[in-house]
């Protein structure tokens, strides 16, 4: 099997790197896939972004940037991710990397009007979700992990929208057959979402959220977990070309 190239878009917060690793860490554990079978690179401290062809599939991890404040490597790696979707080379681009995807490919970004959306939310899927091959396993309304302040306000020409949720109505599409991106976190579990929550208290809090209410809430997502496997299962096994 070719190698799954994770593009690493920030880091985690410095006390939970320590304990419990960084972003490409959690992805390579929900892909079900060890160090020897992913690349990595990182276009934030410079590293070039390598022909996407050489690759069974691409993630792009999220960020604690903003997209719209068009910083060089995001640039740059909105670029890239066009001539990833135009080599149709699998690809799941998570949070600030679905927000890129959509601002690549002729969508807009900028912060969510709803304000915030941390915490563990329901989603709904759409009908398009029905023939989706990563989502058409997934029940109706299912859970998953959030933690973003940005989003897709407009969906890319052509893009499927596959789910929703009450502060996000683009938490997942399609793009094409091959780039899927999703707003929410497959890669979260309650520990690393409660982290953020306390970390992002103050902030939650101007906007009349409450925090020690969104953490109490906090709960196991499976399902939204089951996407980011869904997708090393059919990159893996080739069942997506």
């Amino acid at each position: 099997m070719q190698h799954i190239l994770i593009v690493k878009l920030g880091s985690t917060l410095p006390d939970l790197a320590m304990r419990r690793g960084d972003f490409e860490d959690w992805v390579r554990a929900g892909l079900d896939v060890g160090p020897d079978r992913t690349a990595l690179v990182d276009p934030v401290v410079g590293e070039a972004l390598p022909d996407s062809r050489r690759f069974a599939g691409v993630v792009v991890t999220g960020s604690h940037a903003m997209v719209t404040d068009r910083a060089d490597w995001s640039e740059r790696t909105a670029a890239w991710l066009r001539d990833v979707v135009e080599a149709e080379v699998p690809l799941l681009a998570i949070c600030y990397g679905h927000q890129l995807l959509a601002h690549a490919t002729g969508g807009t970004v900028g912060n969510n009007p709803a304000g915030r959306e941390f915490g563990t939310v329901a989603v709904r899927l759409d009908e398009a979700s029905r023939t989706d091959p990563l989502f058409s396993t997934l029940p109706e309304r299912f859970d998953v992990q959030v933690c973003h302040t940005q989003s897709a306000l407009s969906l890319p020409p052509g893009a499927q929208l596959l789910a929703s949720s009450a502060r996000e109505p683009h938490q997942a599409y399609r793009l094409g057959r091959y780039a899927w991106g999703v707003q929410f976190h497959p890669e979260f579990d309650v520990e690393v979402t409660r982290t953020y929550i306390r970390q992002r208290a103050a902030d939650l809090r101007s906007e009349g959220q409450d925090p020690d209410k969104l953490a109490a809430g906090v709960r196991e997502a499976p399902h939204g977990t089951a996407v980011l496997g869904s997708f090393g299962r059919l990159v893996r096994g080739g069942a997506i070309l």
